[in-house]
């Protein structure tokens, strides 16, 4: 930065379209925080008993503080004190388990009278602030294994400590911050494994470890046929060999038949239910000199198999300096060992609550009176809204209260019920313009800082939105985030006006310079 054009007004070189968006927001976000809460009854919406009354003095405050953020606050204090804030939101982030208040489940509240703060939401503003300031040092390049084992350190640790609040949802946001870092030169690689990953996690729980560990296998080798020269021939190699070994269970299942008598006639003669089929089975196989078989299953055969080639396939690698073999077969270990991991990270890690909601998302129980109650309601609600919804304040659904949490978690679904797919589309179509515009401006900064924090805070947005909208639509799980600017709640609505407002004036202290 050199020199300031003198002849340039000020309030020009500020992004006022982000300011009119973010204003459109939250004024659309009042209006229906007031329909979840009227009831047909005769509330005010400034009616200050009620959520929409308490909204607009959280409103008030929030353009205040934003305002002194843009205009009053220089801008450098953000980079210069990123470490000092960064810790001391870190330890309010501990203290809170022991010092503060539990709300359904999670102790991350601190109350002090009728005011309510939750640290995690201010902890996203100074790890991106943190984040920002780490990687725009000069010379840091995030390919350096010390520098990335920095940054994953920054982001897991807050992360780390929100998932001990039980606090589910705010620690997810932190896995947005893998945008950030592939902005910065971080391997696409690495964002692929985590969507294998999450897909592993769901086939293991929702089949069976054996389909699971064939999907692992056709991901490895789709990508090392399109990384090979001749990716055509070793495509349908890869294709007949899973072909292969998806028939192995049919296969090995004819064969004990076969030299098991009356292993097929067992099952079929066998009461209902897998116990009584089982114990019919075993009966059988003792009876017969094969029964050694009945013991053994596909998936020991399949990981028999794996545990053969493995060490070839490293040895080819090695000797031809083939990497992308050598790290197709270590992640093919590690998601194997993972597959046999989810078992214990379902029942033993996650809470009971965030089972049965993953369990009813993944269809594999219906519980539409109980866990599920919240999204069914809402998918009602959505749907009965039609193309231009059945008018303000004239919900059903909204009226009488149907979907809890309606003016926090849910307030989109008032959005689908009273303004119809258009005003969905119109609200998403505003945050996708927000961030948009917030990567548009990052992208034009000269400062590394400033572009850093602005993916930062692009992502942050992106991951409430994405989260938020699919648990009100059932594509998501129910882990209680709200929709930035448009839920009820000040913690949320401050955070994210904060975490705005500090972009507009590093944006704005770049554009008044040439």
């Amino acid at each position: 930065m050199t020199s300031y054009r003198s002849g340039r007004p000020l309030l020009q070189s500020y992004d006022w379209k982000l300011v009119f968006i973010y204003i459109a927001l939250i004024f659309f976000g009042w209006l229906n925080i007031y329909a979840s809460i009227h009831g047909g009854d005769n509330i005010g919406i400034l009616d200050f008993s009620v959520n929409s009354g308490k909204q607009f003095i959280w409103i008030l405050t929030a353009l205040g503080l934003g305002s002194l953020i843009i205009f009053l606050i220089p801008t450098n204090l953000w980079e210069s004190g990123a470490g000092l804030m960064y810790i001391m939101v870190l330890f309010l982030l501990v203290a809170v388990i022991f010092l503060g208040v539990e709300v359904k489940g999670s102790r991350s509240w601190f109350s002090i009278g009728p005011i309510r703060f939750q640290p995690a939401e201010i902890s996203k503003i100074t790890t991106s602030l943190l984040i920002a300031f780490v990687m725009s040092r000069p010379g840091f390049k995030l390919s350096k294994i010390s520098n990335f084992l920095l940054v994953a350190a920054i982001i897991a640790l807050p992360m780390l400590v929100i998932l001990g609040e039980s606090e589910t949802g705010s620690a997810l946001v932190y896995v947005g911050f893998i945008f950030v870092l592939y902005r910065e030169g971080l391997s696409g690689w690495l964002i692929t494994l985590i969507g294998v990953a999450i897909l592993i996690f769901i086939l293991t729980l929702t089949t069976s470890p054996y389909t699971a560990i064939i999907a692992l296998l056709g991901i490895i080798a789709a990508g090392n046929s399109l990384n090979h020269r001749k990716s055509l021939q070793w495509l349908l190699y890869a294709v007949a060999g899973l072909t292969f070994l998806a028939f192995i269970p049919q296969m090995w299942t004819a064969l004990q038949n076969a030299l098991i008598p009356g292993l097929g006639e067992a099952a079929l003669n066998a009461e209902a239910g897998e116990e009584a089929v089982a114990a019919a089975q075993a009966l059988a196989a003792d009876a017969s000199p094969w029964g050694f078989l009945y013991a053994v299953k596909p998936l020991y055969i399949l990981l028999g198999m794996i545990g053969i080639a493995a060490p070839f396939v490293l040895f080819y690698a090695f000797k031809y300096k083939d990497s992308f073999a050598g790290v197709s077969t270590l992640t093919m270990i590690a998601g194997i060992m993972m597959v046999f991991s989810v078992d214990f990270i379902f029942y033993n890690i996650l809470q009971d609550h965030q089972r049965k909601r993953i369990e009813v998302l993944l269809g594999m129980k219906e519980d539409p009176s109980g866990v599920g109650y919240n999204v069914n309601q809402s998918m009602i609600a959505i749907g009965s809204g039609g193309l231009t919804g059945k008018g303000y304040l004239n919900g059903t659904q909204t009226t009488y209260g149907f979907v809890p949490e309606q003016s926090t978690d849910f307030i989109f679904c008032t959005v689908g019920e009273e303004w119809g797919f258009l005003g969905c589309a119109a609200v998403i179509a505003l945050y996708v313009s927000l961030i948009w515009l917030i990567t548009k401006d990052a992208e034009h900064s000269r400062e590394s800082f400033t572009r850093i924090y602005g993916y930062c805070l692009a992502s942050c947005l992106f991951m409430h939105l994405f989260i938020n909208i699919g648990m009100t639509v059932g594509i998501m799980p129910v882990i209680g985030i709200p929709l930035p600017f448009m839920s009820y709640g000040g913690s949320s609505l401050w955070a994210f006006t904060i975490m705005l407002a500090i972009f507009i004036a590093l944006d704005h202290q770049e554009k008044k310079y040439f």
